[in-house]
């Protein structure tokens, strides 16, 4: 459940009818925009000597990566033992022997010198009256259950990939967004020491500039080694620096937590598997019952003249009268079953309350994304009045810097809101149980 979790996470979110405005689904794309944009520091001319490179794999798809990521994650030994585990147990089901054989033998000789007596026996258990099918069940449950567990433990980690994916590309475009302000400052303090040397305005508002200036490249530096520290986190995820090229998704049309959810899935096969295993328990009873087959050589003197006596014997034991030994081992496995019910039964409260926050998310950020398209829309339009006042000397370097700020503020506002209703979509998916 901790692939779902990002999910839980309360997101500020946008509009279907603006999706049209929406910051690409790439880094390809948003790599694209930047020939439109003013020259600006690159990630590869970062303020700080350490980097974190990540390669675009246009080749790469988001299956692709979930399956490598899943090879190569921690929980692949304990998926691999869980296969193991259950050809064991269909192994020893496919045995005619309910348990290992034993082979005795015994001597005896008297005192005398005059008897010598030999037992050889071998004795085999067998299996009880539906005990083999029994067990045949459990191994066909335990496959079962190895199989759902690899697909709920894909779907976990299809969670961590999404989520490192969008963190990276949010944790990108504010990156842009402050080397976007950088050039902007950087050209308005150019302006502003002109009209300086020329006795147009005062030395403060040089001073002034190159305060904000500074800010911005402290802003910068933060949003600098906040990407690093995304891409750290998604190599460190997948133990890969390659990234697909695309990896939006479509919304699934799924609107309710289905019965075939992998993490559903993977908790019901473990209960029939209990289940399996207490009614095979249940079948061996008072214990197993056995056949003995041996023979017996009696000699009454070393004399070989004498009379030798060779016999053959077989027997069956058969244990009865205790139930009260097994029930102990039945209930330890009722308690296992039981914590597994509920286990179920609060894991079904969970996916329904992540599917609501889901969805919920979508819908409040469908509206949050128009209303940012608008306020940036509206702030532009107050900027570029602003620096027309400005340059008329109707107010004050602040007052314009304040706008200035504003107005980069709401477009950045209007990128973040696009792509996290992207990402919504995919962290939707998600929560009711579809793969990438």
């Amino acid at each position: 459940m901790a692939t779902i979790a990002p999910i839980r996470q309360r997101y500020k979110t946008l509009s279907w009818h603006s999706l049209c405005l929406a910051m690409p689904l790439s880094f390809a794309a948003l790599a694209g925009e930047e020939a439109a944009k003013p020259p600006v520091l690159s990630v590869e001319q970062t303020l700080v000597s350490h980097q974190d490179p990540v390669q675009i794999n246009p080749k790469l798809s988001l299956s692709q990566l979930v399956e490598q990521t899943l090879a190569k994650y921690p929980d692949g030994h304990w998926l691999d033992a869980l296969e193991e585990e259950a050809k064991a147990i269909s192994r020893r089901s496919e045995s005619w022997m309910a348990g290992a054989p034993q082979a005795g033998l015994r001597y005896q000789e008297a005192t005398s010198g005059t008897l010598h007596y030999i037992d050889a026996q071998v004795q085999v258990p067998l299996w009880n009256i539906g005990q083999r099918d029994a067990e045949a069940t459990v191994g066909a449950k335990a496959e079962e259950s190895a199989q759902a567990q690899t697909v709920a433990t894909k779907l976990r980690i299809a969670g961590l990939v999404r989520a490192a994916l969008w963190d990276m590309s949010l944790q990108k475009i504010r990156y842009e967004q402050a080397q976007a302000e950088i050039a902007i400052f950087s050209q308005l303090l150019a302006k502003i020491q002109r009209r300086v040397e020329l006795g147009d305005l005062p030395r403060a508002d040089e001073l002034l500039a190159q305060t904000e200036l500074l800010q911005k490249r402290a802003v910068l530096t933060l949003a600098e080694a906040e990407l690093m520290h995304a891409r750290k986190r998604y190599a460190s995820l997948t133990q890969t620096t390659q990234i697909p090229a695309v990896f939006g998704e479509k919304l699934v049309a799924l609107r309710e937590i289905q019965a075939s959810h992998p993490a559903l899935q993977a908790v019901n096969s473990q209960i029939e598997r209990k289940e399996a295993e207490l009614e095979a328990l249940k079948r061996v009873g008072s214990g197993q019952s056995n056949v003995a087959v041996g023979i017996n050589s009696d000699s009454f003197t070393s004399d070989p003249r004498s009379n030798k006596t060779e016999s053959f014997n077989i027997g069956v034991n058969v244990p009865f009268g205790g139930s009260a030994h097994i029930q102990p081992h039945i209930a330890a496995l009722n308690v296992e079953l039981n914590r597994l019910i509920a286990e179920r039964e609060l894991l079904y409260r969970n996916l329904e309350q992540l599917h609501h926050e889901a969805e919920h998310n979508l819908e409040v950020n469908r509206v949050e994304l128009g209303i940012a398209n608008e306020l940036k829309q509206v702030a532009e339009q107050h900027l570029g009045m602003s620096n027309t006042a400005f340059s008329v000397g109707e107010i004050d370097l602040i007052d314009l810097l304040k706008i200035q700020s504003r107005t980069q503020q709401a477009i950045l506002n209007a990128k973040e809101r696009a792509l996290m209703l992207e990402r919504d979509q995919a962290f939707y998916n998600q929560a009711v149980g579809v793969m990438p």
